[in-house]
């Protein structure tokens, strides 16, 4: 199936029509800082500001504008996932360190909450919850399992949706039923990373943009950035590079895979539509291998929905194609409506597929959020900058206590992901059924 698109959608994020990512008016390359971060998304951006309002003198070094990468790419949803069921966590690490995994993802998401409204952010917060749908019946039973550990561990709040009830939840028929968490919240993305920006300048944040560094060199007292405009002295280095690192430290280019996400939105749709649609307007999920997550947008007037199929392709419209076929897919009475953006960028993933706070030659890296960086990069942006200035207590976290794993032979350049997500799609098909 085709979508009705024309030659007016925009290959950019729905999020930019409101918070596009600016370029930043800044002075010379300074020669010298307290703390120099490479990378400006949020990881970046709070670590910068967080070390600037107790008196540090932080520069931060962006290659693109900032927030231009995964930070306004993303789909808005604050979730604090690990790509790791809590049972696996049990069996893997015992019950103390899996809960201690999952409160720690809990408490991230309230910090984030707690933020926004503690700076007075407008970023379109909205605690409306997410349902997991279920593509098939065993995996509705395995998301209960899930459900009954995790409201039994760890006081979730989890509740599972039988399909005869899930016209209240999503519009559709195609799920098998699901699980709906009241825990997760929406945001605009783009003006919660403008927010974010607009709060380090204010603190006196000095950020470079569209400069990146070539490399980083290091001696017993101090650290040398080094960009196409000059050498820049600092005491502390922090990389938060995630999907979009370079070589600018080997070291994190071989233990990051760069995966593509896409996302494509729709036109505004009538309110009758998203109420018959999307009657609780939460965030969704689903269990396929390639899964797809979508919302309605801030307003609930249109679908902003993203997955993983396509990733496989750098054809910005078959990728599209692709997302429109799972849209139509799920919602039948939603074929030939009219696309008006579709865009995608890069998440970083790490072979273990947690998060990672590590410390490796004096370099302090926070990073590999797998695509829960919402709320990961920004716990973590925060939780590097108390590691940077000491405070060990406030920077301990349970994610962070794990080794950063790499593979042989890997050097940063993901070749194996197109053959895993044709892997993925005929699983899914063979799973599933011909809908895949």
């Amino acid at each position: 199936m085709i979508p009705a698109v024309t030659d007016a959608i925009k290959m950019t994020p729905y999020w930019w029509e409101e918070a596009e990512p600016e370029y930043i008016e800044s002075a010379l390359v300074p020669t010298k800082a307290d703390v120099g971060i490479v990378g400006g998304g949020f990881a970046g951006m709070i670590a910068a500001l967080t070390l600037a309002r107790e008196g540090r003198d932080v520069v931060v070094f962006e290659a693109m504008r900032p927030g231009e990468g995964a930070s306004s790419r993303n789909g808005g949803i604050a979730s604090g996932n690990v790509k790791h069921s809590f049972s696996d966590l049990i069996k893997k690490f015992g019950l103390e360190q899996a809960k201690g995994i999952f409160f720690e993802g809990i408490n991230a998401r309230k910090s984030l909450i707690n933020f926004v409204r503690d700076e007075n952010i407008d970023c379109d917060l909205q605690l409306v919850g997410r349902f997991d749908g279920a593509n098939h019946i065993r995996d509705y039973d395995a998301l209960g399992y899930e459900a009954d550990l995790l409201n039994k561990h760890v006081d979730f709040g989890a509740e599972m949706i039988p399909k005869i009830e899930q016209q209240k939840y999503l519009g559709t028929e195609f799920y098998c039923g699901g699980r709906f968490r009241p825990d997760i919240a929406g945001v605009h993305p783009a003006k919660l990373y403008r927010g974010i920006v607009n709060r380090a300048v204010e603190a006196g944040v000095t950020i470079i943009n569209k400069t990146a560094v070539n490399s980083v060199e290091s001696d017993a007292e101090k650290f040398v950035l080094t960009t196409p405009y000059g050498k820049t002295i600092v005491t502390k280095c922090i990389i938060t590079t995630n999907g979009y690192t370079n070589e600018v430290t080997d070291w994190l280019k071989r233990r990051i895979m760069s995966i593509p996400s896409q996302i494509i939105t729709t036109e505004p749709l009538s309110e009758v539509t998203m109420s018959q649609l999307m009657p609780r307007l939460c965030m969704v999920g689903d269990t396929r291998n390639l899964y797809n997550y979508y919302r309605p947008s801030p307003d609930g007037r249109r679908i902003i929905f993203g997955g993983r199929k396509g990733a496989d392709t750098d054809d910005d419209m078959l990728k599209c194609f692709h997302l429109y076929n799972n849209l139509v897919e799920i919602f039948p009475q939603l074929e030939g409506v009219r696309l008006t953006h579709t865009w995608w960028g890069y998440t970083g993933y790490s072979f273990d597929f947690f998060p990672h706070l590590t410390v490796h030659d004096k370099i302090f890296y926070a990073t590999a959020f797998c695509g829960s960086g919402v709320v990961w990069a920004t716990w973590l942006g925060r939780k590097v900058a108390q590691l940077v200035m000491g405070n060990n207590e406030d920077a301990k976290s349970v994610i962070a206590a794990r080794p950063f794993p790499t593979r042989p032979f890997y050097r940063g350049t993901p070749w194996f992901i197109p053959f895993i997500i044709k892997w993925y799609g005929l699983k899914d098909r063979l799973m599933y059924g011909r809908r895949y």
